[in-house]
């Protein structure tokens, strides 16, 4: 090819590529499905929502750094944005992948009870947290304590319903820190889905005994399906189609408990676990869920 024909060429396809990207960006729509991944990120919990109107909302981050591989294979490549990080408590195999997140992406909220936790991880994730609130304005992270249940307007149909804790645990120590779990609820439409952290069945008496609405289609199973929550009266309340564990493989705990996945069963839920399925990813249309 002639040296002058390769140039113009050349040039032609860096203009096409110029004017491609502003296009794409101007006409790209996020889908309005809603999309609910939980990542397989070993023996701890990671749940990414991408919401219809585009936003990436992250629920706990893992034991380590898989977190960002994880995000990288369910994100976009040019999608460095989570609109909402959200501790459930502050135990190793929930926190320690959000300092990662914390470095690698740009976070604009943060949701957490704000407990009292000496483990090295969650002090570091705090401190990873305030550097950033004292950094430059494009970097202010905004930190909300959960200390009431409340609900969170995503659009118009979706939204999250923090249904536990019903008292404050800011400034204050918990003998069991999985009893301080945030339980949500995510709404889209006539679909729902409950994160319940690691509560145990303390926390399950509480919320049956408050008549607390638990009906959902899918249930992140608790504390990675121990015997220490998933009560067969507290899974007939939530009566799910299809739930969850995230569960690292050959585990140190023996998780999941062989009761908990036959609880599961006598209710009728599909149970799929991230150590023999990986991330399952889940998407509604706010009618249905689908396993993809």
């Amino acid at each position: 090819m002639p040296t002058k024909l390769y140039k113009i060429l050349l040039i032609l396809g860096i203009a096409t590529v110029l004017v491609a990207i502003p296009l794409f960006w101007l006409y790209w729509q996020p889908a309005k499905n809603l999309e609910v991944d939980f990542l397989d990120v070993g023996q701890g919990d990671a749940e990414l929502i991408k919401t219809p109107a585009g936003q990436n909302i992250l629920i706990d981050g893992g034991p380590d750094s898989s977190i960002i591989r994880r995000l990288g294979e369910n994100m976009a490549w040019w999608d460095k944005k989570i609109d909402l990080m959200i501790l459930t408590h502050p135990h190793d195999d929930h926190v320690t992948g959000l300092i990662d997140v914390l470095k690698r992406y740009q976070v604009k909220q943060i949701l957490y009870t704000g407990v009292v936790h000496n483990g090295p991880n969650y002090l570091t994730w705090l401190e990873q947290v305030r550097n950033h609130r004292n950094s430059g304005t494009d970097k202010k992270i905004k930190m909300v304590i959960i200390d009431r249940p409340q609900t969170i307007n995503l659009t118009n149909n979706c939204q999250l319903q923090i249904i536990y804790p019903s008292v404050s645990f800011l400034d204050r120590t918990i003998n069991n820190l999985n009893n301080s779990s945030l339980v949500i609820k995510l709404v889209y439409d006539r679909s729902r889905f409950l994160f319940l952290g690691d509560m145990e069945k303390e926390v399950e008496q509480e919320l049956l005994a408050n008549k607390i609405d638990l009906g959902a289609e899918v249930l992140k199973v608790a504390h990675h399906g121990s015997d220490s929550s998933s009560s067969q009266d507290f899974l007939a309340a939530v009566n799910p189609k299809i739930a969850v564990i995230e569960v690292g493989k050959n585990n140190d705990f023996g998780h999941p408990s062989l009761r908990v996945i036959k609880r599961l069963e006598r209710e009728g839920a599909k149970t799929m676990r991230t150590d023999r399925d990986g991330t399952v990813k889940l998407i509604s249309d706010g009618q249905k869920v689908e396993i993809k």
